[in-house]
């Protein structure tokens, strides 16, 4: 794969997405985080092995160590300094600053997800991040991000082409029919006790 980076890459290893690690902190999205996953994953086997692409500074990885403790956490994040905080919270030897789309183990883990990154990718690229979902999953794909029928992008915090919304878990259902859909859900801005971004979250099965 082609290590050139393309302008969405540029956004978040810059300026960007070091704003975007001072606007939050691991403490508050955590919080709420551990109330999805437990919805997401009520009744169901943990997972031994999550990976997360797009980790950013761990919150989602805190979450799930809190709800299930004997899980083994990993980390793909492109911002250095997002990568940081991200070392210092899950272990720097279970991380990796790379973008998702020049990440390449081999190994796999019983979930891979994203949370608010599909939406970032450029469209030129997702079918290869699809692709590393499917690949490095044993068993759970859990995607968490905005939803719309068809591809449309959005302007976001002022930056043109940075941000799309798309059916992301219908697109790569559709790539790999072997995949199930377990359940789905969505979260609202507005809810009184543990809000996230106006998120839908799909959970699907190899």
């Amino acid at each position: 794969m082609s290590k050139k980076k393309n302008e969405q890459q540029d956004f978040w290893m810059g300026k960007f997405g070091r704003d975007y690690v001072s606007r939050n902190s691991i403490k508050r999205l955590s919080k709420n985080s551990i109330a999805l996953f437990s919805k997401i994953f009520f009744s169901k086997t943990p997972p031994k092995e999550c990976l997360e692409l797009g980790a950013n500074i761990g919150a989602n990885l805190v979450a799930l160590k809190e709800l299930f403790p004997e899980i083994k956490t990993y980390g793909v994040e492109i911002n250095k300094f997002a990568f940081q905080h991200l070392a210092k919270t899950i272990g720097k030897k279970y991380c990796y600053n790379q973008s998702i789309e020049n990440f390449n183990k081999n190994k796999k883990y019983d979930l891979v997800f994203t949370k608010g990154v599909l939406i970032h990718i450029n469209p030129g690229n997702i079918n290869k991040v699809y692709e590393k979902l499917f690949r490095m999953s044993k068993k759970y794909i859990l995607i968490i991000e905005y939803y719309n029928p068809k591809p449309v992008s959005i302007n976001y915090r002022g930056h043109k082409d940075k941000l799309f919304k798309r059916d992301f878990a219908g697109e790569i259902m559709n790539k790999y029919k072997s995949l199930k859909l377990v359940d789905y859900g969505f979260v609202y801005h507005g809810d009184g006790s543990f809000p996230q971004d106006d998120l839908t979250w799909f959970l699907l099965k190899k």
